[in-house]
């Protein structure tokens, strides 16, 4: 059986590369630490580690080791804390995966606002992660719900999906931008203009999609630069360095620097998916997801064409 201490101390040296390091952070001695490090390795009949006298550093094997090695430490410490809040007689909290499009569309904080008001004692543990990660924490009963982009496959056995919004993709341009004065623009006026991509964590081909996106529009971007999130994209676009697409959630609010348009052929949206295991363990799991099925919406009117996204 997995030493979950043994896993930790794994986890510590593979971060750090250094034994040395590691004992220091972990609060123990160097030998100690090596021991354990090899008595891991000795029941998993596995070569965790190259070492050299220098540094140490995963093996392919150590890595994907690693990675799973985390995902069971996760979830150790919300079974911890699960039983810990049980134990107080508390109705066991809610552990909640997300993603960024969560936050920003206003869902979740107006879910976790409702239950505030409704049940204030609970406890809510947030969890910033990718879509696999969440399907997984809700398998293994980790998660209570999680909020991803896409949901999970039709036949799978386990998982249950809805949709929560959909959020529109509206054209961002600087207010100083020539089309920034037109009542229509068209995609005849967008090829070759230079671009700004705001990358999809978690998928790999995301620069592919929004590239074939725009071609099946009728133009074809120039991707000079590529954001990490919307709100980057924006202040590109602000800077005057390209336009972009960019959910309407995002714009509300943002400066006059920058112009926003509806494009009516190009119908594109930000999704956003509620999902949960099929057995409801506890009460309180099945209020908060009808909390946020109660609030499916699509987000707001579209803006004038002529508009300001201070006036979004």
């Amino acid at each position: 059986m997995l030493d979950l201490r043994q896993l930790r101390y794994f986890s510590v040296v593979a971060e750090t590369e250094h034994v040395g390091r590691a004992a220091e952070q972990l609060h123990i001695s160097q030998s100690p630490l090596s021991r354990q490090i090899a008595q891991l390795e000795k029941n998993l009949g596995l070569t965790l580690f190259e070492r050299s006298q220098q540094r140490i550093r995963l093996t392919r094997d150590g890595a994907i080791f690693l990675s799973e090695a985390r995902a069971l430490l996760r979830h150790a410490d919300r079974l911890e804390n699960l039983g810990r809040r049980l134990g107080r007689g508390e109705e066991g909290g809610l552990c909640i995966g997300y993603v960024a499009d969560a936050m920003h569309t206003g869902v979740l904080p107006g879910a976790l606002r409702r239950l505030q008001e409704e049940s204030p004692g609970i406890h809510v543990a947030l969890y910033s992660m990718a879509a696999a990660e969440q399907f997984e924490g809700l398998r293994q009963r980790s998660l209570d719900i999680a909020l991803v982009r896409e949901p999970p496959d039709r036949d799978d056995p386990v998982l249950r999906a809805a949709p929560l919004l959909e959020d529109p993709l509206l054209l961002v341009l600087p207010a100083g931008h020539p089309l920034a004065g037109r009542e229509a623009i068209s995609a005849k006026d967008l090829d070759g203009q230079p671009w700004i991509a705001v990358e999809e964590p978690g998928d790999p081909a995301w620069r592919d999609a929004f590239v074939a996106s725009c071609v099946a529009s009728g133009f074809t971007p120039d991707i000079r630069l590529d954001a990490a999130d919307p709100l980057t994209a924006l202040g590109l676009v602000a800077s005057g360095l390209g336009l972009a697409l960019v959910q309407r959630s995002m714009v509300r609010g943002a400066t006059e620097a920058v112009a926003v348009r509806t494009l009516s052929w190009h119908e594109a949206s930000v999704r956003l998916w509620a999902v949960w295991h099929h057995i409801d363990l506890r009460p309180v799991v099945a209020s908060f997801r009808e909390t946020v099925l109660s609030d499916e919406r699509e987000l707001g009117a579209a803006p004038p064409a002529g508009g300001l996204a201070s006036g979004v």
